[in-house]
């Protein structure tokens, strides 16, 4: 029996939550409130102290009571604002995430209704599958990438690095993007023969530079362009993937990295993405010991390299 019930909010949510705003209440007692008391308190005794003291005394409670006052107002505007912050990542989650969820979904009803509709027509029938398929692949992808981001975010996920040829590691990612279906898209792949080796996971990397891919094919120009580049750096191995984009202000260059991050939203709307992506991307490379750069301007598209330690042989 369905419900039109709106959804309630988990009792693990609500306990987080309320204990949030419990700390707020208690440190708003012990930092502000108590102070007061000490000070109408030791108040009342200065009253039957010799005036020297007096001053004193009162002086050096003064400048305690602001001192604590100030602390505390501080300390309290922080929680507060890492509490409302912690509320709209929360929302903002699942807002994208449902969005996310519900395309493929609403996809595969109506292709299920037209195959229901057309049974005779193999045509018809033989398309519909295909694209049945292929949402649910995508509704695969998706679940998976929640699931991988709640293993990082838990500290529960495990690389098992290996040594491994970089041009190996993009080649296969490319292989991988190449399921992807980009009207116009110009790809290009530049490497270095002479490229040592390195050590990392091999499956995960591949996902992360598929990741840079779909991206730079996503926010590139009309058609876009994107270049794969595997060069070495002093004793380190670079591997840049470039696109040519609208590119990225130097003011949000840094805010990208960060879950549920998206430049433009009325801009994103139009893309697939929950916003994990990057932010997988860089816990991914900084778990195989690496470090990812970004260069961009806007207009001139941007460059995402993933730098990581060379293996001498």
């Amino acid at each position: 029996m369905s419900s039109n019930l709106p959804p309630q909010p988990s009792k693990g949510s609500t306990n987080l939550q309320r204990l949030g705003y419990r700390r707020i209440v208690v440190l708003l007692v012990s930092l502000i409130l108590v102070p007061t008391v000490l000070l109408l308190a030791l108040g009342i005794v200065l009253m039957f102290i010799g005036e020297a003291q007096a001053n004193l005394l009162f002086g050096i409670l003064t400048v305690g009571f602001v001192a604590a006052l100030v602390t505390g107002a501080v300390l309290v505007l922080v929680f507060v604002a890492r509490e409302a912050n912690l509320s709209e990542l929360q929302s903002d989650f699942v807002s994208k995430v449902s969005h996310e969820l519900r395309t493929p979904l609403t996809a595969m009803r109506l292709f299920i209704e037209t195959l229901e509709r057309s049974r005779d027509d193999a045509v018809t029938t033989e398309k519909c599958i295909a694209q049945i398929s292929a949402e649910s692949a995508r509704l695969t992808r998706l679940i998976e990438r929640l699931l991988d981001w709640g293993r990082m975010e838990a500290g529960r996920k495990w690389y098992d690095k290996r040594e491994v040829e970089p041009i190996l590691v993009v080649r296969e990612s490319l292989e991988e993007f190449a399921t992807a279906h980009y009207p116009g898209l110009v790809l290009e792949l530049d490497f270095d023969e002479n490229v040592p080796k390195i050590a990392v996971d091999q499956s995960a990397m591949v996902d992360a530079i598929s990741n840079l891919l779909g991206n730079a094919a996503k926010y590139g120009g009309s058609p876009p362009h994107v270049t794969v580049r595997v060069k070495p750096r002093g004793k380190s191995v670079c591997i840049s993937v470039e696109d040519n984009g609208m590119g990225i202000p130097k003011s949000e260059q840094r805010q990208i990295f960060q879950k549920f991050y998206r430049i433009d939203d009325r801009f994103s709307r139009a893309q697939q993405g929950s916003g994990l992506g990057l932010a997988i991307v860089k816990h991914v490379v900084r778990g195989n010991d690496g470090t990812i750069e970004l260069a961009s301007e806007v207009g001139k598209g941007s460059t995402f390299t993933l730098v990581f330690p060379a293996l001498r042989s």
